[in-house]
């Protein structure tokens, strides 16, 4: 048997499913919450400020996110039914709508903003229940080239928040405050490790705010008016029903940033599961839509509250991989931490208190990390000429129709509305161009009953792909050989009366198969690599031959179980090309 290190096994001190001391969970969660309590604080009242509304419904926001984060954060430790990931991860405000909350709350009040968080947190159930189908639509490419425009959308925000001083302030207090909160921030997240680079936000604007207390900018007035403990003034502002033109107008923005939101989300449910456990696993992705599912429930109460909506902090999953706990009562505790926190006034008065520099400051390195991050995602995802177009045209489309430099006097007002929004129109034009070359690239599909008897329609179909793409005997004897194992592994873990389909791709020399089939049982990605650490050989199982012979064929093999569904992708390639085993 190989070692721990042999095996890829990782040194964690407490998994999802073991329980730590109750003082070390509830010092971790405290923990958790303190790296994340900054930006969950900061960006509804951000959004408040930047919209010109009355500041005096921040207290409101931010109290109302503060406990919708902080009831989500344990719905997606405990994971009730379908909804939860049943790992820790902590819920926070979202900076992927930053720029449509700041134009709905500018548009149409509190209201408007409520009723369009509602139905997008709608269409997340969606998405959440249909998670396979996500991953054809909101494809990396997509979902970095949106995430590149918002960053397009914010950043006016955050320059217009630099120059927001009182009209009395000395005149260096401006620049000297937010060049602080750079300095600070960018100099931990360089040179700092570990531990620290996870404060560098946190130690940035506590920086900005020293400097403007200086300069008599800081509003400590606020501060000691707030109780220490209380609730809010109730301000809850209802849900605008009228569906006017605004609501229209931004709906389709708000949809986007549900889609990416959720594609972020399930990273975040993606990652925690590396960090969670010792020995390494194949990714569940039921535990992902359950992520996604909370994520909904989440923006839902956000939208029901009048408040901005939420999503996963990826802080969750460095935390984890640094303190090797993740026990699933940290993030109860986390939650219960951000449930005390909004019930503390003056804690919220302290970062409601932080000048419009400081703020803008620390929006501006969130949005250039976000920009960052939006391309990353194109890149480092296997981008090829075609998704660099799609990305390139899409991303200037989007700045184009955000400036308003595009068609902007021929479109009409409704078309004008809905396009003059930058994530709106790259989006768009993103996911129609994703569907072109989806639609357009050669392929072929078979459906047939998830069992034995289809073997003969299967190798069939497989004979007539080799052929049609022009590979010779010994490549379809290999695809013939992939088709009838992973026919007979699913099949096996399968319900009665079940259906397969079989996609079928040529992608450059190699070929790629995608079987689509009824959710069964053990992930047959895992069984796999227990074959290649020999544990199968001291446990045999039966469909092991199957596995070993399915694991010489393919170059690789990758499952993914969602609630409903399982999708095994398996990749071929030609006699005489390197496979695994």
């Amino acid at each position: 048997m190989p070692d721990d290190a042999e095996s890829g096994a990782h040194d964690v001190r407490y998994q999802p499913d073991e329980s730590p001391p109750p003082a070390l969970s509830a010092a971790l969660g405290l923990q958790l919450v303190l790296l994340g309590a900054a930006g969950i604080v900061l960006m509804p009242a951000i959004v408040v400020r930047a919209s010109g509304w009355d500041e005096s419904y921040a207290p409101w926001a931010v109290f109302a996110v503060l406990a919708v984060c902080g009831a989500t954060t344990m719905l997606q430790a405990v994971r009730l039914g379908r909804a939860g990931a049943g790992y820790v991860l902590l819920m926070g405000t979202s900076s992927v709508f930053v720029a449509v909350s700041i134009t709905a709350l500018a548009e149409g009040g509190p209201a408007l903003l409520a009723a369009l968080v509602v139905a997008s947190s709608l269409v997340q159930f969606a998405l959440a229940s249909r998670l396979a189908l996500l991953r054809r639509v909101v494809t990396p490419t997509v979902a970095g080239t949106v995430v590149m425009l918002i960053s397009v959308a914010v950043m006016p925000v955050a320059w217009d928040l630099l120059t927001r001083v009182p009209e009395d302030a000395p005149a260096a207090a401006a620049p000297v405050s937010a060049a602080l909160t750079l300095a600070v921030l960018a100099a931990v997240t360089l040179r700092g490790g570990g531990v620290w680079r996870l404060w560098a936000p946190v130690l940035g604007v506590a920086a900005g705010c020293a400097a403007a207390a200086a300069f008599g900018i800081y509003d400590a007035d606020r501060i000691a008016a707030a109780p220490w403990a209380g609730l809010p003034d109730f301000r809850w502002p209802g849900l605008d029903l009228d569906f006017g033109p605004a609501f229209w107008a931004l709906l389709p923005a708000f949809l986007f940033a549900t889609a990416v939101s959720a594609v972020e989300t399930v990273g975040d449910g993606v990652a925690i599961q590396g960090a969670a456990w010792r020995k390494p696993r194949a990714v569940d992705f039921r535990a992902v839509q359950g992520a996604v599912t909370a994520d909904g429930v989440g923006n839902l109460l956000s939208g029901l509250a009048g408040t901005v909506p939420n999503t996963t902090y990826s802080s969750s999953v460095a935390v984890a991989e640094i303190t090797r706990v993740a026990a699933r009562s940290v993030g109860v505790w986390a939650g219960a931490w951000l449930l005390a926190l909004a019930l503390a006034p003056k804690a919220i008065a302290v970062v409601l208190a932080i000048p419009g520099p400081v703020a803008g400051a620390y929006l501006m390195t969130l949005m250039a990390v976000l920009f960052m991050v939006g391309a990353r995602l194109v890149v480092e995802n296997g981008a090829g000429p075609r998704e660099m177009l799609i990305a390139g045209v899409s991303f200037w489309i989007g700045v184009g129709f955000q400036n308003g430099d595009v068609f902007a006097d021929r479109l009409g007002a409704w078309w004008g509305a809905l396009l003059g929004n930058g994530m709106a129109a790259g989006g768009l034009a993103a996911i129609l161009m994703t569907l072109f070359v989806a639609a357009a690239g050669p392929r072929r599909r078979l459906e047939a009953p998830l069992e034995a008897a289809s073997l003969p329609r299967v190798l069939a179909f497989l004979h007539g792909f080799a052929g049609a793409a022009g590979w010779g005997g010994g490549m379809a004897d290999r695809l013939r050989a992939v088709g009838e194992e992973t026919l007979y592994a699913l099949a096996d873990r399968a319900a009665p009366a079940r259906r397969i389909l079989l996609i079928a791709r040529r992608d450059g020399g190699a070929a790629e198969l995608e079987f689509v089939a009824a959710a069964g049982g053990g992930n047959i990605e895992d069984r796999i690599a227990m074959l290649d650490r020999g544990a199968a050989d001291a446990h045999p199982l039966d469909g092991d031959l199957s596995l070993r012979l399915l694991r010489h064929y393919a170059a690789s093999v990758r499952h993914r179980q969602y609630h409903d569904t399982d999708i095994v992708t398996v990749r071929v390639h030609p006699p005489g090309e390197a496979t695994p085993g």
